[in-house]
């Protein structure tokens, strides 16, 4: 756990607001990119809305307390926030970013990681009842939810499988990767993956789930159904989350405290090149979380939840393009073509 400690050494900053600053943001510049990035600000408690194409923010309104991980409806025309500081997920319109709907897990529920999957239904963990939720008709004025034990401490990030019959949970204080079966309720399946597991993707054709242990510094090739580790790869220091580029051809990692992303080949399992965000040495001035691909797999987004920016960087060159406007805290990120 070589640097677990230095992370709780930075959690308290972050808790204080001692970096709670104006954004570092580029000047707007005209760009050939369009869409809206959609930024959740944990210490801000706000949600924001930044064009693409001119760089700007151009929509704030409150959100709930501590919000975190960010999902789009798959006709693109909500946004669901899962409010890690309390017991909800919220939904935006994405228009207005006015509140539409807000669903209820219970107490001490504490939902992080969420997936708003192409049958219009949410997936969601509840950290706090080391537990998922699947949310049918999340739109609907009486959704119906259903409550999935893991048994796991930290259960905080989540994938849903294509046919939305498994998901699959990084389990941070359990330290393991938990399986759990959406329709027949068998018995999850957990195992031991590094130390801090918490990033977490499924490939697209859904045949290799990919976890990163950022205690560890290592990302792991599970098979997603007997959940077997295939192969174990050596990253950046502290590879906070994983996100799979939409042609699924590699990962990338955000190495918090590189302040770097580790970039692997899926085929070869092996880290191929590392791209530079910042300086390793403003790795805390940055604190880097979230990543998120472009839709067509030529920009990653990072949330630099330190600096209150967002990290535009083409990941051809591996050149930051801009730093976007994340506002107090952003972290979680979605994106609408």
């Amino acid at each position: 756990m070589k640097y677990a400690a230095a992370f709780a050494a930075i959690a308290p900053l972050l808790a204080s607001c001692a970096w709670a600053q104006e954004p570092e943001a580029s000047a707007p510049v005209a760009s050939d990119v369009t869409g809206t990035l959609f930024v959740a600000q944990k210490r801000g408690n706000t949600i924001t809305k930044v064009d693409l194409a001119s760089g700007e923010e151009v929509l704030r309104n409150d959100s709930c307390t501590n919000p975190h991980e960010l999902a789009t409806s798959p006709d693109g025309r909500h946004v669901a926030l899962a409010c890690y500081g309390g017991t909800t997920i919220d939904i935006f319109d994405t228009d207005t970013l006015e509140r539409t709907h807000s669903i209820e897990l219970g107490e001490n529920a504490r939902p992080h990681g969420i997936v708003w999957h192409e049958n219009g239904h949410i997936y969601s963990t509840a950290e706090g009842r080391q537990s998922i939720f699947w949310i049918r008709s999340p739109l609907s004025q009486m959704p119906d939810l259903f409550e999935y034990a893991t048994g796991k401490q930290g259960s905080h990030m989540l994938v849903v499988a294509p046919d939305a019959r498994t998901a699959w949970t990084t389990d941070l204080g359990s330290r393991t990767v938990t399986r759990v079966d959406l329709l027949t309720r068998r018995a999850p399946l957990s195992v031991t993956v590094g130390e801090e597991p918490e990033g977490i993707a499924l490939t697209p054709d859904g045949e290799t789930l990919w976890v990163s242990a950022r205690g560890s510094n290592e990302a792991f090739a599970l098979d997603p159904e007997s959940m077997e580790v295939r192969s174990t790869i050596a990253t950046g220091a502290f590879p906070l989350r994983l996100a799979i580029r939409p042609q699924g051809d590699v990962a990338v990692t955000s190495d918090l405290m590189d302040s770097g992303l580790s970039v692997i080949d899926l085929d070869t399992a092996q880290v191929t090149r590392q791209i530079s965000v910042d300086d390793a040495a403003n790795a805390q001035q940055r604190f880097q979380v979230t990543i998120l691909w472009s839709e067509d797999g030529e920009r990653v987004y990072v949330a630099e939840t330190a600096s209150n920016t967002v990290a535009e960087v083409d990941y051809a060159t591996g050149e930051v393009l801009r730093r976007l406007p994340g506002g107090e805290g952003g972290d979680g990120l979605a994106i609408l073509p």
